[in-house]
């Protein structure tokens, strides 16, 4: 990406070495505060350099004129507009990315030797804000008002003030749209698993949450995006179609399964696999395949995934449609706590002494989140676990969900992770 960045620099007269370094500046930045391609969320470097080839990609549309000193500004605020090294959560808070664009020196130096306006930056930074509404776009729009007041050229300028938001506007479309256009839809996929993981989503919420950011986009920002992808490759055009189409189809396929569970159409049915089933490559092959829709993080074992299906001490139990032959629509899985390298940041004070369980996160195929299938599996492995005589039960969830399990189950923290809020927990069986 970087090779394809430098030559739509040199095209857009962005040719001199100070662009470069700030190029450079930037992937060099991201890497060192662990937000570079190996980072599992959605807004990483590669996120930031997506959106910088497409801003230089596109400058051609015909909303709005871009200008030469309009792309310098363009593809600073680009480079930059997601840079929070010290985010709490996956999304940046547009207020910590303008501190440290106004504070970091050598940022600033570079700024000044391209001679822009901070200011005007900052506002570019501040319109990519999401959602555009409600508390957060007043928030916005008031500091914005106060970077129009400082600068120079916009202090008295209300016409040069509204081409600046058309430019951020621009920006704004070209952030959202980037990815999902930069590859086909097993890309946009992963992207939507990676925001729903860092964000601290339910996974029932990634393919609703998509087609509602696309529905938002496509209706709402319906000028500048048809402007934009009229002037992008054909390729990337259809992917972006492809992916918005594909989000569709998978959300009304979910649709039809919980009014199926509604209507009673339909029932999950919680299962002990015996082990002649699990030697069976088909059965094996059945819940890879379900387990790879899972996000990276939490894909345990995955190099030893069918080794680990054969392994009588691991615990196995899938969750089948209407009666214990069905189709698999899911399964859990989990075995002794030795068994398994858990994050460096773990302390686990019950590792070795071969009395705790780990459950490893539950898997479920698209559409079955959020039916109870899950939780039923789960309270049948811990039955499992006890009968194997396991004094604890350890596993990965969201943060909110081992807060409600704290009463109902004693369940603990053991160590908690931001900014995924997906943290470690414990229950004594």
């Amino acid at each position: 990406m970087r090779n394809d960045i430098l030559n739509l620099m040199v095209q857009n007269g962005l040719e001199d070495d100070c662009y470069v370094e700030m190029l450079d500046y930037t992937i060099d930045l991201f890497e060192s505060q662990g937000l570079g391609a190996d980072y599992y969320g959605y807004h990483n470097i590669n996120h930031e350099l997506e959106v910088t080839y497409v801003s230089l990609l596109a400058v051609k549309q015909d909303k709005v004129q871009l200008t030469d000193e309009n792309i310098k500004y363009i593809f600073v605020a680009a480079l930059f507009h997601d840079f929070d090294p010290q985010k709490s959560v996956d999304k940046p808070h547009e207020e910590s990315v303008i501190k440290f664009i106004s504070s970091d020196k050598k940022l600033r130096q570079l700024i000044n030797s391209i001679n822009i306006d901070l200011e005007i930056i900052k506002v570019l930074i501040l319109k990519t804000t999401y959602p555009w509404s409600g508390e957060i776009k007043k928030t916005a729009e008031a500091q914005i008002k106060q970077c129009f007041q400082n600068s120079d050229l916009t202090r008295n300028n209300q016409q040069y003030q509204q081409h600046i938001m058309e430019m951020g506007g621009y920006l704004t479309v070209v952030d959202r749209i980037s990815g999902y256009a930069l590859g086909d839809f097993s890309k946009a996929m992963e992207m939507a698993k990676m925001n729903a993981h860092a964000l601290a989503w339910r996974p029932a919420l990634i393919v609703r949450s998509a087609v509602a950011y696309f529905e938002e986009l496509l209706n709402k920002e319906t000028d500048m995006s048809k402007a934009i992808l009229k002037v992008l490759p054909k390729e990337m055009r259809k992917n972006f179609f492809d992916t918005v189409l594909s989000f569709m189809r998978i959300r009304q396929q979910e649709i039809s399964i919980q009014a199926d569970y509604a209507y009673e159409n339909l029932k999950l049915v919680p299962t002990i696999e015996c082990m002649t089933t699990r030697e069976d490559l088909n059965f094996i092959k059945t819940l890879y395949e379900i387990f790879l829709e899972l996000p990276t993080p939490l894909q345990f074992k995955k190099e030893s995934f069918e080794k680990s299906i054969r392994d009588p001490k691991i615990i196995i139990n899938t969750l089948r449609l209407n009666n214990k032959n069905g189709e698999i629509v899911g399964f859990v899985k989990g075995g002794a706590l030795e068994k398994y390298k858990l994050r460096e940041e773990i302390r686990d004070e019950n590792y070795g002494l071969e009395n705790t369980i780990f459950l490893e996160p539950l898997a479920l195929k698209m559409g079955y989140w959020g039916l109870k299938g899950g939780s039923e599996m789960r309270h049948m492995f811990i039955m499992q676990a006890y009968s194997m005589k396991y004094k604890y039960m350890t596993s990965f969830a969201l943060r909110d969900v081992i807060k409600a399990r704290i009463d109902r189950e004693r369940a603990e923290f053991v160590t908690q992770f931001d900014p995924e809020r997906w943290d470690y927990y414990r229950i004594k069986i």
